[in-house]
């Protein structure tokens, strides 16, 4: 069996050795393609191999038919969009994710973009504490369970909502659930978002939302831009100079952001939220030993198509 990795964004070295050693462990042929610039690297890579490892890697329709012998592409991370899950799908090629790697990195990113925005950007001026302040954590995923691990250090009142996980489990946890994303917004001093790209969820965070949002909220966002109306956004943050966004991924619009609410929005350079060494590690190795797992023993558990 052959398995490629292909990144335009490179593994640790921790991790492709650890990939390897779990591929040499059972027989198998590691590929490595790296810091790709020319997408018919990648097709000319993909067409022998039985296995694919990607990160942000785009996988449309046309690689994937590329890959004559392709049976399953592992996304070394949470979110699939990357991939054209569909297609993928109609070539009986199963697609997976490792979730959960990610989690505590992304998590901590909360934290630290969190502290700089009550700090108001370590200007000198006055900011405020997080002990007593009310966090939501719009999606109760893995990253959120970290982001409430990590506030209850901080002494912060929790809550949740999340469209696909039961209140009751929220609840479990210590968390007060919400009955709906708008009571979410309405309760709380500052909102994590973590929501999944989707078709129901693209545009979600605009004006109807962020208009239930207390004076001084906070709006952090590790999750895809996608989820972001800018536009409405952005005349929200104009008619409400208290508001702070925080961001880990670089808006479209990021000019306008900085030319007319520049104390009020940071954005990293690029999506950082997962770029520690322990989460490049443990996303890759969980790649290679699914990828292992499927085609040896038709383990599915991280399948994400149909």
């Amino acid at each position: 069996m052959k398995v490629l990795v292909a990144t335009q964004k490179p593994f640790a070295k921790a991790a492709i050795d650890g990939i390897r050693q779990e591929l040499e462990g059972v027989d198998y042929e590691l590929i490595l393609l790296e810091k790709y610039s020319d997408k018919q690297q990648l097709l000319d890579a993909v067409a022998d191999v039985d296995a694919l490892i990607v990160r942000s890697d785009v996988i449309d329709k046309e690689v994937i038919q590329a890959g004559e012998n392709l049976k399953i592409i592992v996304r070394a991370g949470a979110g699939c969009d990357n991939i054209d899950l569909k297609a993928a799908t109609e070539a009986d090629v199963c697609v997976m994710n490792t979730p959960g790697q990610n989690a505590n990195a992304v998590a901590e990113l909360v934290f630290g973009m969190l502290v700089m925005g009550v700090r108001n950007f370590y200007s000198g001026s006055s900011g405020f504490e997080l002990k007593g302040k009310r966090l939501g954590i719009h999606a109760y995923g893995n990253v959120g369970k970290n982001v409430a691990r990590i506030a209850r250090g901080f002494g912060m009142e929790l809550l949740a909502y999340d469209t696909y996980c039961r209140a009751e489990v929220i609840n479990a946890d210590g968390i007060d659930p919400t009955i709906s994303v708008k009571t979410l917004y309405q309760h709380s001093d500052i909102v994590s978002v973590h929501i999944p790209l989707t078709k129901e969820t693209r545009g979600l965070i605009g004006k109807s939302i962020l208009k239930n949002l207390r004076e001084g909220a906070m709006l952090i966002n590790t999750a895809r831009k996608e989820v972001i109306n800018e536009p409405e956004l952005l005349q929200y943050m104009i008619e409400n100079p208290k508001f702070k966004y925080m961001t880990d991924i670089k808006p479209d619009i990021h000019d306008q952001f900085m030319e007319k609410v520049p104390n009020q929005y940071f954005t990293t350079p690029k999506k950082m939220g997962s770029q520690t060494v322990e989460a490049n590690v443990n996303a890759g190795i969980a790649a290679a030993h699914q990828i292992v797992d499927y085609l040896k023993n038709g383990n599915q558990k991280y399948r994400v198509n149909d």
